[in-house]
């Protein structure tokens, strides 16, 4: 489980619930501001470090983001009572709870400074120059264990990950929330995996909604698949039994209905074989090094479908 520095609990009560913790650590403040929240992770057992690169500025969106108050006060309290009114079991969790939200960010303290409010961290965050190649060597000395660069996009990125030292890295594009018309990061997948997965682990995020989201994510190079929306939605409408449960198992299910459907025992009997895959569906790209521009293919989904239609199709 990966713990971001937004969460709103702080990292001591998460990792004491779930022992096999994840840091996704945020490049936000100076550099001891960083190596204190490195620190802090490590005195805790955190099993690994995820960096996150593919969010490192703020991005504007076009629809707007939704209504969140910086603090929660009477005059807010009494603005969002009536939307509070029309979940009664969501807000009867409360009293039961040993807290009420206050809208902190206590994993993005800093020794001097301590615990943020959501808004106030945002503002730390966006203020902070973009870390260079370097500064991933940096933290990989710093920390000492296991590292995840999150999010990668093109093969020469991985690369310079893998030879800054991150153990894994994750494909993605952050949702598709950060540049608009981002091709989808599952078409990025192979041509990243294929040149690095030999020296590190290669993982998935983006788009996944269903189990045969995460057969054609392995199938393709992941050697794992990460969610995040999908457990928060869980969450939101019915806790964590009903919620969270409840989309692991519609996760699950999901994978075995797609290799049965495919005729597999295994997600390890799966191969590109299986997939229908446009002729342009992989992303070809020229190499940084030599030119800034990257050559994108024409869009394509990827279908899950059978051996003799694949052949038929192409």
């Amino acid at each position: 489980m990966a713990v971001s520095n937004f969460a709103g609990s702080p990292l001591e009560e998460i990792v004491l619930a779930n022992p096999a913790t994840f840091f996704q650590l945020y490049w936000s403040g100076s550099r001891d501001d960083i190596a204190y929240r490195v620190e802090r992770a490590k005195q805790l057992g955190v099993k690994a470090l995820i960096l996150t690169l593919d969010a490192t500025a703020y991005a504007s969106r076009d629809w707007g983001s939704p209504s969140v108050p910086e603090r929660i006060d009477l005059m807010n309290a009494m603005r969002f009572f009536p939307v509070a009114l029309s979940r009664p079991q969501w807000l009867l969790r409360f009293p039961l709870s040993d807290r009420f939200p206050d809208l902190k960010v206590p994993n993005l303290s800093t020794a001097k400074d301590g615990v943020p409010a959501m808004f106030e961290g945002v503002m730390r965050w966006v203020q902070t120059p973009r870390p260079a190649w370097e500064g991933v060597a940096w933290l990989r000395r710093l920390w000492g264990g296991p590292l995840m660069v999150k999010a990668i996009f093109h093969p020469d990125d991985a690369r310079r990950d893998v030879d800054s030292g991150a153990s894994a890295i994750s494909v993605s594009n952050y949702g598709g929330n950060n540049l608009d018309t981002t091709p989808a990061a599952l078409r990025a997948l192979p041509t990243i995996a294929r040149p690095v997965g030999g020296d590190a682990e290669v993982l998935f995020d983006g788009g996944v909604r269903r189990g045969g989201d995460i057969v054609k994510a392995l199938t393709l190079g992941a050697r794992a698949v990460l969610v995040g929306r999908l457990w928060i939605f869980g969450l939101a409408a019915d806790g964590e039994r009903g919620g969270v449960g409840e989309v692991l198992q519609i996760l699950r299910a999901g994978i075995d209905d797609t290799l049965v459907r495919l005729g597999q025992d295994s997600i390890a009997d799966v191969s590109q074989d299986d997939l229908l895959l446009p002729r342009d569906f992989e992303l070809q790209s020229t190499s940084r090094r030599t030119s800034a521009v990257t050559k994108y293919t024409s869009p394509g989904p990827a279908f899950a479908g059978s051996r003799s239609l694949e052949r038929s199709a192409l």
